[in-house]
């Protein structure tokens, strides 16, 4: 938030995107709560500002009237620290709020070419970068990209803007110099050259026969972590089968016998920070700017939560000090509030190790990208009826039908080995064995 005094016209504030999260450089305004000239008090929401982790709500710090709105509902990419309001203190001072402020920060960016003082280099200079597709179409219909209109953030060409240009122009595809090498060369041996237009045709079929979808704040920030990840930390994957009648036995005992309703995602969840809790080693993340592995204090985990903007991870701290009933409770409240968007920081922002469960689905195993700084993720399958010989109570073997479900974790190589890796993996299949002990 920045003061702004004039001689000429009343005090104003000027608000700017606030960096709601540690990682936040740019967002979308989702929604103005307030209107141009409602009344702001302290603490009063202003608007919705979606961030690279959630939507979240920036409040007032002083009180005052909202005189003008700079950047419209539904705004993307809009940098941190760029002007998005103007608030005065008295209501009569809004209708004295000059326009000139409102492009403050346009002018402010032109002012370099303007000092140069040419003309055609400062036309130029808003295109700042070119999309690699609108790059092809460039470079298929021969246009000059200094003409174009950008719409993309940051003054950057679009495929759409040049499809928009070709579309006014009437513009066609221009041959390569490679094609016409091969035309000039067919026609010395008196080949036929009649294909050409149907191959026009369908150069411009396969421009137009996709959509580009925009990707959500979250969704962006996720591709490029995501990336970082597989390319930066060195994954090993461990897989079990595990037994689990003993938990879906117990589950219904909960619920027949106490009245206490819990999910099978709740119960892996306590066993996970049980098996936590008897191997620490596995409980801690790669610190970089030490160079070595940092244990850590709590175990806080990260449940992986479908939302329409993206996957979140929201956190159940302290999970091997809760009870199933107090971890279902929390898992509930926070799945909604990541599909509502409404999760604070502290909600989502940390977490010692991960759970990836799609066993509502048709899908037996998959591996898991690790979350960064987290050492750990565990990919949870669905259960599986299977026929298991077993040993029976006078020690013959016989074959039983059971339920299997298959648990695949992926940890960071950096943070311990695969021995540990193993012995996490053997005191979490003890806990699906021996459900009691989830209740010590």
């Amino acid at each position: 938030m920045v003061s702004i005094f004039s001689a000429a016209n009343a005090p104003h504030l000027v608000l700017e995107m606030p960096a709601l999260s540690p990682t936040m450089n740019q967002g979308n305004i989702a929604k103005w709560i307030k209107k141009e000239g409602d009344k702001i008090n302290v603490g009063d929401v202003i608007c919705e500002i979606e961030t690279d982790k959630a939507t979240l709500e920036f409040e007032s710090l002083e009180e005052g009237y909202l005189a003008k709105i700079l950047v419209p509902e539904g705004s993307k990419d809009v940098l941190v620290g760029q002007p998005i309001a103007i608030t005065v203190e008295d209501p009569d001072d809004i209708k004295n709020v000059p326009t000139t402020i409102l492009s403050g920060a346009e002018t402010k960016e032109e002012k370099v070419p303007q000092d140069v003082g040419h003309k055609d280099s400062a036309k130029k200079t808003d295109i700042r970068r070119i999309s690699p597709s609108a790059k092809l179409l460039i470079l298929e219909y021969g246009l000059d990209a200094s003409s174009m209109k950008a719409s993309g953030p940051r003054g950057t060409l679009l495929k759409g803007d040049i499809l928009a240009a070709i579309k006014s122009r009437g513009a066609s595809p221009q041959p390569s110099k490679s094609s016409q090498d091969s035309t000039s060369s067919t026609m010395q041996s008196a080949q036929p050259t009649a294909r050409k237009p149907p191959q026009l045709a369908s150069s411009k079929q396969v421009v137009d026969s996709h959509e580009d979808l925009p990707n959500s704040q979250i969704r962006k920030v996720i591709a490029k972590r995501l990336l970082e990840s597989k390319q930066g930390t060195p994954h090993f994957y461990l897989s079990s089968d595990i037994i689990l009648d003993p938990l879906l036995a117990f589950r219904n005992h909960l619920k027949e016998q106490h009245n206490v309703k819990v999910s099978v995602n709740d119960i892996i969840i306590k066993a996970v920070a049980t098996a936590l809790r008897s191997v620490p080693e596995a409980n801690a993340y790669w610190n970089a700017e030490k160079g070595d592995t940092s244990l850590c204090d709590s175990i806080d985990i990260s449940i992986a939560v479908a939302t329409e903007k993206g996957l979140m991870t929201p956190i159940v701290r302290n999970a091997d000090q809760k009870t199933l009933s107090a971890i279902s409770s929390e898992v509930k409240e926070l799945a909604e509030k990541a599909r509502a968007g409404k999760l604070t920081p502290e909600q989502f922002q940390g977490g010692t190790f991960s759970i990836s469960n799609l066993g509502m689905f048709p899908v037996d195993h998959f591996c898991a990208i690790i979350n960064p700084p987290q050492a750990c993720i565990l990919a949870v399958g669905r259960g599986n009826k299977v026929v298991e010989p077993i040993i029976d109570s006078d020690g013959t073997e016989k074959p039983a039908v059971v339920t299997k479900m298959n648990l695949t974790l992926s940890a960071d190589n950096r943070v311990f080995d695969e021995n540990i890796g193993g012995k996490f993996l053997s005191a979490l299949a003890l806990n699906f064995s021996n459900i009691q002990r989830l209740l010590l």
